[in-house]
């Protein structure tokens, strides 16, 4: 067994051992005794990608329940808000949803989120769930954002050394496929006024569809209600009877403010996952959906408990106020409070966390700041009713102009991998309108995936396209790949899923199922990311650039690039 795989089994059955004890050492109060209460507030946060600094536009607003909006975000400003928070408390948690680091921007990504893992450990983060986000760079890269070390490629370039996050990133869900060892900490328990409380975390089960399959090889991500319900049933023998369950998975929402529970008629996934976990868990925050509600669910013993997602990007705060039995160490239920607090940016900036930033822009500022190219107009990355877009147009055009050394003649591209519109309008930075900054194209593109041109027969071509639609947990979903110019076709909404493509034409020639093709895509898609499981039957594979590397060239090269014209994918009945 390798060295991380021992850290990592000896971590979770060394937990559970030294649980037992500690628990023997604190019994219960006995019965006769009058009753007293714990009072406990969990404060939790998901999807912060990374936001250390505040965020802008949209993803910089949260809207109320009266339909006004309030800028909200900002480390900060969260720090602030999590000290008045627990001043107002004896007890305090603080707690993670996941996806706290990744697809973040560049004045954490460029160091491996290093920033943002420092403001966590400051704030005292108690524990997170991973979510699929924390598995970007692989499996290897979390063992190291969790115990510290520099980075192998890049080194250690914000701080002279990393420690590593100072709170376990759980995944009850997670274990080496080799053995079947939990690969990462499944729970974590915490004390208060020497009462124990379990925190179950863990990702949604679908993380093998959502990152580049190639960093996570050697995981299985299993059941989340059937993980929770294990765990569970062993915190209870251990004799922790009060249980909060923090998962990366939630449901979408039909509007409202962040108290509302606006979920429509349909059970989202997070929901079905709240109302089926064990009745011995007490509390279920969410994440994963980047919405806000606070909903009460009904466990499978008719119990109420809450079930909690704040906005993501530290908009705002989902705090649990709970009330604990020191007799039976279990949660009164029917004096559970719970809200959504807005991170408002009316309060005063926390010092410390504000140096933490200072640094992290002051390092990453020249990079961040050279040009690398100009637009004539806004870039959008929304999708028309077709599935395309202008953006996913100009990065799939980049991609086929930067292999076609490889021989590539088309090129495809996830939506999911654009994350931002690329603005005309002029940063704080200062930079002016239409000129693109490094620092925005990264925005537009964080992952840092390898371009792979691979030979796919029209055959494969056609398959991967009818890809787009599939039918997962029993539910249909779409992703529409955004293609390079010269690659045309027509989908039915109506046609079953497997038979809606038709006309697929490349140059102006109708595709031959029979000729092969060379065709790029990303290492994330190669693998068969999203769940386009023809990619990996690609032949000969050539391994290109990075795409950010890619895009940043094809601007450099097209002065006041306009955005590409729609069209290249249309609908019929």
């Amino acid at each position: 067994m390798t060295s991380f795989r021992r850290t990592t089994a000896a971590l979770a059955l060394s937990a559970v051992a030294g649980l037992a004890v500690t628990l023997a050492q604190t019994p219960a109060q006995a019965d006769d005794k009058p009753l007293r209460t714990v009072d406990v507030r969990l404060i939790g946060i998901n999807d912060l990608h990374g936001n250390i600094e505040p965020p802008t536009g949209s993803s910089g607003r949260v809207t109320l329940s009266d339909g006004t909006q309030v800028e909200a975000g900002g480390a900060a400003y969260n720090a602030t808000h999590i000290k008045d928070l627990q001043a107002q408390v004896r007890n305090s948690v603080i707690v993670g949803q996941g996806d706290l680091i990744g697809a973040s921007p560049i004045v954490s990504a460029l160091f491996h989120d290093e920033p943002t893992l420092e403001f966590l450990n400051r704030v005292g983060m108690d524990a997170t769930a991973a979510g699929n986000h924390e598995f970007d760079e692989g499996y290897r890269e979390l063992l190291r954002v969790q115990h510290g070390g520099c980075h192998p490629t890049d080194g250690c370039q914000f701080r002279d050394r990393y420690d590593g996050a100072k709170f376990p990133i759980l995944g009850a869900n997670v274990t080496l496929a080799e053995s079947g060892l939990p690969a990462l900490p499944p729970f974590w328990v915490e004390f208060r006024d020497g009462v124990p409380i379990g925190f179950i975390g863990m990702p949604l089960k679908d993380v093998p569809i959502l990152v580049d399959p190639n960093g996570i090889k050697e995981l299985k991500f299993g059941d989340e209600i059937k993980a929770a319900n294990q765990y569970a049933d062993l915190l209870n023998w251990l004799g922790v009877k009060s249980i909060v369950l923090l998962v990366h998975q939630g449901d979408n929402t039909t509007g409202g403010g962040p108290d509302d529970c606006r979920k429509g008629a349909d059970k989202g996934p997070g929901q079905l996952i709240a109302e089926g976990v064990s009745p011995k868990i007490d509390v279920v925050f969410s994440g994963h959906s980047h919405q806000h509600y606070n909903c009460v669910v009904t466990d499978p013993a008719g119990n109420p408990r809450p079930f909690i997602e704040g906005l993501a990007f530290g908009r705002e705060l989902s705090v649990v106020d709970v009330k604990i039995d020191k007799r039976t160490r279990d949660v009164v239920r029917s004096a559970t409070v719970a809200k959504n607090h807005v991170v408002t940016r009316n309060v005063t900036r926390d010092p410390a966390i504000q140096d933490v930033i200072d640094l992290a822009k002051a390092k990453s500022g020249p990079i961040a700041n050279r040009q690398v190219g100009t637009i004539s107009a806004d870039v959008p990355r929304a999708q028309n009713a077709a599935g395309e877009s202008p953006l996913g147009n100009l990065i799939a055009d980049s991609q086929l102009a930067a292999t076609t050394g490889n021989g590539a003649v088309l090129a495809l591209m996830n939506p999911g991998g654009v994350r931002a519109d690329l603005t005309y309008a002029s940063s704080p930075a200062g930079e002016g309108n239409g000129v693109v900054t490094y620092g925005e194209t990264f925005t537009v593109q964080p992952f840092g995936n390898i371009l792979q041109t691979v030979t796919l027969t029209g055959t494969q071509i056609k398959a991967a396209l009818e890809q787009q639609w599939q039918v997962v947990n029993g539910a249909q979903r779409q992703i529409i790949l955004q293609p390079s110019a010269g690659l045309t076709y027509k989908w039915s909404a109506s046609a079953a899923i497997g038979s809606k493509v038709s006309d697929v034409v490349l140059n102006g020639t109708p595709l031959d199922p029979a000729a092969s093709y060379r065709v790029t895509i990303n290492s994330f898609l190669q693998g068969g990311g999203d769940g386009f499981s023809v990619f990996t039957g690609g032949t000969d594979i050539t391994g290109g650039g990075i795409d950010l590397d890619a895009f940043s060239a094809y601007l450099g090269a097209h002065p006041n690039t306009a955005p590409p014209a729609l069209g290249r994918i249309s609908t019929v009945a």
